[in-house]
């Protein structure tokens, strides 16, 4: 058997047994022929699952290390009898961490803010989790669930809203560009838009012409890791995809990608090597702000930032 993961998915490293080969590669290096004879894939939101990368080959099952898994295209891997899995959760504590530190940059000791939490998933319950714990009120919206309000009724209530939906284009209730120019005409003056969740959650030009009465914090970007300059430049905060980027969360997508790859070939359950613990990032106050700074300085370094940053 042959297991190609991607070399930036931490704590695979000497974990699997010697009949299995295992390539760790970059995420470009993952391509339609280095791909043809491996049975399993391990990936990240970098790397498109769909006929293109997968036609030909021999691979019956993909986990992403994420929580989100638009970049895989369910429809062919349906089709073609692909198994795939994500790790919803994984970093849910890290992305509300991200969205707490958001806040107090922005909202500096404000106690009384009315904060709208889009999207009530595992991120959407710890965010809420939070917001309350610090005194602040909390309206939620997310009509797939049934729970809260419409966006439209929740957009003009808030001091804070923020987005942490999946991104999707078809159904009932798609949320690609969510967040979109009536959406922010409704808005107050001065409410803090977050998007800790997917980039086209957040019409982004519909963003920038707003600006000049919004606050904002963006993390995930359309395009990626292409960025809109124009918007970069005024935003609150810029972040280079890494709300989610914490130690714990790492080690449990790690986790949950490898039992579902056991459960898959029904192998014996493996653990991960926890030896293997990336350094400590900056968790101080201050963090989010110091790498907005750095992203803006260097926006063409997009994903070496993003590679090179250490996780929280």
């Amino acid at each position: 058997m042959r297991v190609i993961i991607d070399k930036d998915i931490p704590f695979l490293n000497e974990v699997f047994p010697l009949d299995i080969e295992v390539l760790h590669l970059a995420p470009e290096e993952i391509t339609s022929q280095t791909v043809r004879d491996a049975d399993a894939l391990f990936v990240r939101t970098r790397t498109r699952i769909d006929k293109e990368l997968l036609e030909g080959s021999r691979v019956r099952f993909v986990a992403t290390a994420t929580i989100g898994f638009d970049h895989i295209d369910q429809s062919y891997c349906r089709e073609a009898g692909v198994t795939w899995v994500s790790c919803p959760g994984c970093n849910a504590q890290a992305v509300c961490d991200y969205v707490e530190e958001a806040i107090s940059s922005v909202k500096t000791n404000r106690t009384d803010l009315i904060v709208g939490v889009v999207g009530y998933g595992h991120v959407g319950k710890l965010v809420s989790q939070m917001a309350q714990s610090k005194g602040y009120k909390v309206l939620l919206s997310d009509p797939p669930l049934g729970v809260g309000l419409s966006l439209a009724e929740l957009a003009p209530q808030c001091d804070v809203l923020t987005f942490h939906t999946p991104l999707t284009n078809n159904g009932d209730h798609p949320t690609y560009h969510l967040c979109n120019a009536d959406i922010l005409r409704l808005c107050k003056p001065n409410t803090l838009i977050i998007n800790a969740a997917r980039g086209g959650v957040v019409d982004e030009q519909a963003l920038v012409s707003c600006l000049s009465r919004l606050s904002t914090a963006i993390d995930c970007w359309e395009g990626e890791p292409q960025l809109n300059y124009e918007l970069l430049q005024l935003v609150d905060l810029a972040s280079f995809h890494i709300a989610g980027y914490s130690i714990a969360g790492k080690m449990r997508a790690s986790e949950m990608c490898l039992e579902a790859f056991c459960k898959f070939f029904s192998l014996p359950i493996l653990s991960i090597n926890k030896k293997v613990v990336p350094l400590h990032g900056d968790s101080a106050p201050g963090w989010l702000r110091r790498i907005s700074n750095e992203l803006k300085a260097q926006p063409e370094h997009f994903e070496q930032l993003r590679k090179q940053y250490k996780l929280r």
